[in-house]
């Protein structure tokens, strides 16, 4: 999608269709002011909407449609309007973002997605977007850029009768310095294209993304933008002794994958190396713990915490801070066989430490105990790791909110931060030492599997074994990772999340 800023009027901008953000002005009623700013908070008052915009123009062709009642005014709601009187543009589209109090750069994003999905899906494949002066003119040129990208993503491939819809270019109408602008839409691009970019990979069916493959896909990737990438099979992994790995790997006739993603710029202190680990399970079964086979399908996607490293190191490549990455992702299917491990089989991890299996379906936190030990031995001073870990989570947020766990309360603090400027959703869990209680094994040093209670939790607390006193967090991707239902500004299907999250954490040591 090129992307460009114009400087000028609304009015006089030609475009097959001006896409402008419709704002509730009515006041609360009393005793509403904490509700939710997706719920109608307004249900007993007239809305009193607007265009957000100071163009005179735009809002005169506008005004009929919003003084005649017909428009709700509520989140997402979209209004477009042909030949609008006044406008150099064919069209205008009027795409509502709630009560005006509560509006910010998390719903304009949103907004972008929802105006690239609803004129994509009428043939238009370009369209302006007015920023809304609300908003700091940077940050929404950003939310814009990237929530354009969002929307403009389709998963459905494969489909004979697939259309030809995309939108190709993109304008923001912006007041303010043009350079910092475009610089501002240019670093957006960059992330919203490696967010697609991750989506395509979590999109892929098993059988066309193999440990093999991804570790192509990674490779390839690597060359275009200049970045150093390895890849390790079975008898490298063996050899560095990464049993815990490996016994997740030994059921499949596929081979497992190591990648290892460098990003050493000129200029970077020798500290810190962020460490990014992601769980790659290409398909999982659940092995000898076998999964139902309801639903099972979706389980191509559990490789989207290592799908997620390789996009943002895909996106820091491009963007250049000057700090040390390290991406790890370990890649494998874990399917039932003969030669798969089984309940009650102890493992001994690269760190040393014994794991007995209770579980064979609690895979992800055996590849991610020795790729976070790997990490380390590299020189990681500080460690993330995105993994679909655990159906607890779910359970705990729901499908709205990631989980965050972290064992030391400044790298959590820097990553809120950069998740709060990235906008997307996630929430903090508890990881207090009386968890570890329910990892204790009678026969090796930990089990693999917490029980039921606080599934999240312990699953954590086993990959805090293997981080150890090195900054941590871990993020718990399985509710959010993948679009249960199609939303006006995402199709059902993977989301991309932690992308932009990962790469403003990465960006702010730099």
């Amino acid at each position: 999608m090129k992307t460009t800023i114009s400087l000028s009027t609304p009015a006089e901008q030609e475009a097959e269709a001006l896409v402008a953000v419709v704002l509730d002005h009515a006041e609360p009623a009393p005793g509403d002011k904490d509700k939710d700013k997706d719920k109608d908070e307004n249900k007993d008052k007239k809305p009193q909407l607007k265009v957000a915009t100071a163009d005179g123009a735009v809002q005169s062709a506008a005004a009929d449609l919003l003084a005649s009642g017909e428009v709700a005014g509520k989140l997402f709601e979209t209004n477009l309007l042909h030949k609008p009187n006044g406008l150099k543009a064919k069209r205008l589209l009027l795409v509502s973002g709630g009560g005006a109090r509560k509006f910010s750069s998390y719903d304009l994003r949103r907004l972008a997605g929802t105006a690239a999905r609803t004129l994509k899906s009428r043939g238009i494949r370009s369209f302006a977007f007015v920023a809304p002066p609300g908003i700091a003119a940077e940050e929404a040129v950003r939310a814009i850029v990237e929530g354009a990208h969002v929307g403009n993503f389709d998963p459905d491939y494969y489909r004979s009768d697939r259309k030809d819809q995309k939108i190709d270019a993109l304008t923001i109408v912006a007041s303010g310095d043009q350079s910092r602008l475009e610089k501002a839409a240019g670093e957006a691009q960059i992330i919203g294209e490696s967010q697609n970019f991750t989506r395509d990979l979590v999109n892929e069916p098993s059988n066309r993304m193999t440990p093999t493959i991804l570790a192509d896909r990674a490779k390839k990737m690597c060359a275009e933008v200049g970045m150093a990438c390895e890849v390790y099979g079975a008898d490298k992994i063996k050899e560095m002794k990464m049993g815990a790995f490996w016994s997740v790997a030994q059921g499949s006739d596929e081979p497992p994958a190591l990648i290892v993603m460098k990003y050493e710029p000129a200029g970077a202190p020798a500290k810190p190396v962020l460490g990014l680990v992601g769980k790659g399970i290409t398909f999982d079964t659940g092995g000898i713990s076998i999964k139902p086979a309801d639903g099972m399908e979706k389980m191509k996607y559990d490789m989207a915490g290592g799908a997620t490293m390789i996009g943002v190191m895909r996106a820091i490549a491009l963007l250049k801070p000057k700090v040390k990455v390290i991406g790890i992702v370990c890649a494998t299917e874990n399917m039932p066989s003969g030669k798969a491990q089984k309940p009650g089989d102890v493992q001994i991890a690269m760190s040393g430490k014994s794991i007995e299996i209770i579980n064979t379906d609690a895979e992800g936190r055996l590849v991610l105990a020795d790729g976070l030990y790997y990490a380390r031995q590299l020189g990681c001073t500080h460690l993330v790791d995105a993994a679909t870990l655990t159906g607890a989570v779910v359970v705990a947020l729901g499908y709205n909110n990631a989980g965050i766990f972290a064992n030391d309360d400044g790298m959590y603090e820097r990553f809120h931060s950069a998740n709060a400027k990235a906008g997307e959703k996630m929430w903090r869990m508890p990881l207090d030492d009386e968890y570890k209680e329910q990892i204790r094994s009678s026969i090796a040093d930990i089990v693999n599997s917490g029980g039921r209670w606080g599934g999240a939790i312990t699953a954590a607390m086993f990959l805090k074994e293997f981080a150890e006193d090195t900054p941590w967090i871990h993020l718990d991707i399985a509710g959010t990772a993948w679009m249960e239902d199609q939303k006006p500004w995402i199709a059902k299907g993977p989301s991309g999340i932690a992308l932009r999250s990962l790469v403003e954490f990465v960006k702010s040591f730099q």
